[in-house]
C-alpha cells in the first residue's frame, strides 16, 4: 500500500459510539435462507446465545450464501424445519446481516481501491456515517480510535473517479476535518476456509 496526504483541514477531534438494538417475528418454513431486514426496519434485541449447530450454519452461509435449506440441513444433521428455525432467527437476532457475493473488484470494473482515513467534528459519527453510505463505492465504514476517526473503504473505476470522490464528495462534508488517501495495490478476501477450522469457535 501507499499512502497519499489529500487534505489536512484541522485538530484531532473526540468520538462517539454508534448505537443498535432490533425486533423478533416467528419463523416459517420456505426452503430458500429468508431475507435479511430492511435497513428501514427497527434494530433487533440482543442476540441469544450461538451453540455448536448455528456457528457450523454460520460458517456454510459465510462460504457459500446461496446454500439451500436442505443442503444446511444435511450437512449439520438436522432436520430442514429446525434449519430453518435457526437461519430465521440469527437473521431475527441481527448476526446475519444479509446474503451476498464476494466480488472480484478489478474484474467488475473497479480498478482503484483505497483505504481513506477521516478525522471528523465531534459527536458528528451519526451525520458523516450516513453521508459516506451514500458515496458510489463505499464498501466499508468503521468508527475507530487512534491518530483518525473513520476507516472507509471505496472501490472506483480508477484513479481519477477516486480522485473526485475525495476531493469533491467526501472533502465537501462540513464535518469531515481532514483525510488521507491509502491506495491499495493489492488485497486478498480472507473468507471462512475447510482449512480454518477454528472460524467462529
Amino acid at each position: 500500500m501507499a499512502a497519499e496526504q489529500m487534505a489536512d483541514r484541522g485538530e484531532d477531534p473526540g468520538r462517539t459510539a454508534p448505537s443498535a438494538t432490533p425486533s423478533t417475528a416467528p419463523a416459517t418454513t420456505p426452503s430458500a435462507p429468508p431475507p435479511p431486514p430492511s435497513p428501514a426496519s427497527p434494530t433487533p434485541p440482543p442476540a441469544r446465545p450461538l451453540d455448536a449447530i448455528d456457528r457450523d450454519i454460520l460458517r456454510i452461509l459465510q462460504t457459500d450464501g446461496r446454500a439451500s435449506i436442505r443442503s444446511v440441513a444435511e450437512r449439520v444433521h438436522v432436520s430442514r424445519a429446525n434449519a430453518y428455525a435457526r437461519i430465521n432467527r440469527l437473521v431475527e437476532d441481527g448476526v446475519i446481516r444479509g446474503f451476498g457475493a464476494r466480488v472480484d473488484h478489478e474484474r467488475a470494473g473497479q480498478g482503484a481501491s483505497a483505504y481513506i482515513t477521516l478525522k471528523i467534528v465531534q459527536n458528528s459519527w451519526r451525520t458523516v456515517r450516513e453521508q459516506l453510505q451514500a458515496l458510489p463505492g463505499a464498501t466499508h465504514i468503521a468508527l475507530v480510535s487512534g491518530d483518525f476517526d473513520v476507516l472507509l473503504l471505496v472501490h472506483t473505476p480508477d484513479n481519477r473517479a477516486l480522485r473526485e470522490l475525495v476531493l469533491t464528495r467526501i472533502q465537501s462534508i462540513p464535518e469531515v476535518l481532514s483525510t488521507r488517501t491509502l491506495l491499495v495495490f493489492e488485497e486478498t478476501d480472507l473468507g471462512p476456509r475447510p482449512d480454518r477450522p477454528a472460524e467462529l469457535a
